[in-house]
């Protein structure tokens, strides 16, 4: 049985690997593997994950999980951007367990976080170009497409382009 809770360090390694599989099966097509694998190092190495799930506040929730058997099968996680509005970086599943409703319930815990905490009536996520998966799961429910804008953080981010997506909560 799946249960979705807010992550320990406990969770950090699951976390990690979780976040690290996900990435390469998604984006193995739409990055170059040199690029994929800072993006992985950069994000989801040990001891940045641990800070997150140590250090929360107003721009960074924290890790939620989804943990079955004591495994991490899932995670996500953002922060509010301005006064009403939160944003969701990071929502990654194990591959092998798309379409069983996981993500739903994760993004249905973070939005709930998010009202709960601190007011939020808008929600952001930054979807990549070309990624067939994260777009249907996003405007399912009920995110429209806003407009597109370059990668950031390095160089080679800036030739990849993202799609940002709203919605009311």
């Amino acid at each position: 049985m799946i249960k979705i809770q807010t992550a320990s360090p406990v969770h950090v390694e699951g976390i990690c690997k979780v976040c690290a599989k996900a990435n390469r099966a998604t984006y193995a097509d739409l990055y170059t593997e040199s690029y994929l694998e800072q993006i992985i190092e950069q994000f989801y190495n040990p001891a940045r994950v641990l800070d997150e799930v140590t250090n929360k506040g107003r721009e960074w929730g924290g890790y939620i999980v989804a943990v079955e058997d004591g495994q991490v099968v899932g995670a996500c996680g953002g922060g509010m951007i301005d006064q009403s509005a939160t944003e969701l970086y990071v929502m990654y599943l194990d591959p092998a367990r798309r379409n069983e409703g996981i993500g739903t319930k994760l993004l249905d815990a973070f939005t709930k976080q998010q009202i709960d905490r601190y007011g939020a009536t808008e929600q952001w996520v930054s979807v990549q170009k070309g990624n067939d998966r994260g777009i249907p799961f996003y405007e399912a429910r009920g995110f429209t497409f806003s407009h597109e804008s370059k990668g950031y953080g390095s160089e080679e981010a800036a030739h990849y382009t993202s799609l940002r997506y709203v919605r009311k909560i």
